[in-house]
């Protein structure tokens, strides 16, 4: 069967400056809240390895751009470090970063290679989180300058602006689960980090929309994983349900629709954990909705009703509200441990034709991480990782099948382009089309893959 996709479709693939770039210390970046930690706990990285080379991107971004015209990539997303751009977070904006992020959106754009720009990627400027991070108002504020700060600087030739990657994720990882930086376990700050870094994502689209910048658009980037119940018994059904509306809903809705979920909203309440806001910030939000949507798919969640009550005196979570649930005879990917269920990039794509006004959107993460590459590597010295073309096919046709139901999806971007660095797990597993051989001066070599990929761009889809 064919499977054709629409005119204009954005092949590429994303990633973020702190993973990529490198040159932490180099040209006036200072550290973020990444370098910090690694600094005091190096212990808490995988192997040790921290965030200073990375892929050597910083260095190595013609080749790296070549090879993504070389891999069919007609766009590509990336972010720029805020850390690097205004290295004290407020105040002076740092020239040598100016001059290095012109570079790159030059050279994609002589390469015929639309650049996506993300605004932040996980990586607060530690001055600002000695400030109290999204905690803080004022941070806030100077994020929004950050975000104004770079329209103005490349708004001439970047169209696609993103103010946030996986928003839930450092409210997770930073202030639930003590996996990220700074390591809080409190449900109310990370309801106030929620709902700051979501004022402050509408205050850039506020700035963003007053420059007018000729066919720009802005959007965010949000992981969405589809809360699916263990049974339809109502009590499953109701924690599916909380689980979408804490994981999903809490950045969708506002971003999408300017309100948040009222039953989110009860839910805070009932565990006194309503952030602190005012009227004039809601209204900032209601009327600063986004162009387009882009989603990261990985995995979906499944859920069920709670079987034992949380301990009183434990700190609030999520999950006292829910069980995870673990399907039987599920399909794996057994070097990340997260299902592999395709089916959910259709029902996500459904779910926002129905429920968000068919709002223009684009995958803008999927991909799969595997350990040990290297025993894949054939006698021409390439990777034949026939498993991630497999993976990408058995999405795509989901994909298709959205978009032949009248779905509104513009593209399709795999994480990522090249073997990076990863908060967790350091270079422990692979995901790009094209491997960085790290003992051997970050040589790039594509992979069977990255062949593959410029297949499907040119004929823009595939057989099977």
């Amino acid at each position: 069967m064919t499977y054709k996709f629409p005119e204009n479709f954005w092949w590429g693939s994303a990633a973020s400056g702190p993973q990529t770039e490198g040159a932490a210390d180099v040209d006036g970046r200072k550290p973020s809240i990444w370098d910090h930690w690694y600094d005091i706990e190096p212990g808490r990285f995988f192997n040790d390895v921290g965030p200073t080379n990375t892929s050597n991107f910083y260095y190595q971004y013609k080749e790296d751009i070549a090879l993504m015209k070389q891999t069919g990539h007609n766009s590509f997303r990336t972010s720029i470090q805020w850390s690097r751009l205004i290295p004290d977070g407020i105040g002076e904006v740092n020239p040598k970063a100016v001059d290095f992020y012109n570079r790159v959106i030059d050279e994609m754009l002589a390469n015929n290679v639309e650049p996506f720009m993300n605004l932040y990627h996980f990586d607060m400027p530690m001055s600002m989180q000695e400030n109290g991070g999204f905690e803080s108002r004022e941070v806030v504020d100077a994020y929004a300058t950050f975000a104004k700060t770079c329209f103005e600087l490349f708004g001439d030739r970047v169209k696609h602006w993103f103010t946030f990657n996986e928003p839930i994720v450092p409210v997770e990882a930073g202030y639930l689960y003590d996996m990220h930086y700074p390591n809080v376990v409190d449900f109310k700050r990370a309801t106030q980090v929620a709902y700051h870094t979501t004022l402050a994502h509408a205050l850039a689209v506020k700035e963003f929309h007053a420059l007018e910048i000729p066919e720009g658009q802005i959007g965010i980037i949000l992981n969405l994983t589809p809360s699916y119940p263990r049974s339809q018994n109502p009590a499953d059904l109701k924690a599916a349900h909380i689980a979408d509306l804490i994981f999903n809903r809490s950045f969708l809705d506002p971003v999408t629709k300017g309100e948040f979920p009222a039953d989110l909203v009860e839910i805070i309440r009932e565990h006194d954990a309503l952030p602190e806001y005012t009227e004039e910030d809601l209204a900032i939000i209601k009327n600063n909705i986004i162009d387009i949507l882009g989603v990261n798919y990985y995995q979906p969640r499944r859920v069920k009703a709670k079987e034992y009550a949380a301990h009183p005196d434990a700190p609030f979570m999520p999950e006292h509200l829910f069980d995870n649930y673990e399907m039987p005879y599920r399909k794996m990917n057994p070097y990340r441990g997260w299902e592999i269920f395709e089916r959910a990039i259709y029902d996500i794509a459904i779910n926002l034709r129905d429920n968000y006004d068919n709002i223009p959107f684009f995958i803008s993460e999927n991909g799969m991480g595997v350990e040990g590459e290297s025993r894949y590597r054939n006698a021409d010295g390439m990777i034949e990782d026939t498993y991630r073309i497999d993976f990408i096919k058995s999405h795509l046709k989901w994909l298709h099948k959205a978009i032949e139901e009248g779905s509104n999806c513009h593209g399709y971007h795999l994480w990522t382009f090249m073997d990076c660095w990863s908060w967790a797990n350091a270079y422990k597993n692979r995901y790009g089309l094209v491997e960085v051989d790290l003992d051997n001066d970050f040589k790039r070599t594509v992979k069977a893959s990255g062949h593959w990929y410029k297949e499907l761009s040119e004929n823009n889809g595939f057989e099977d």
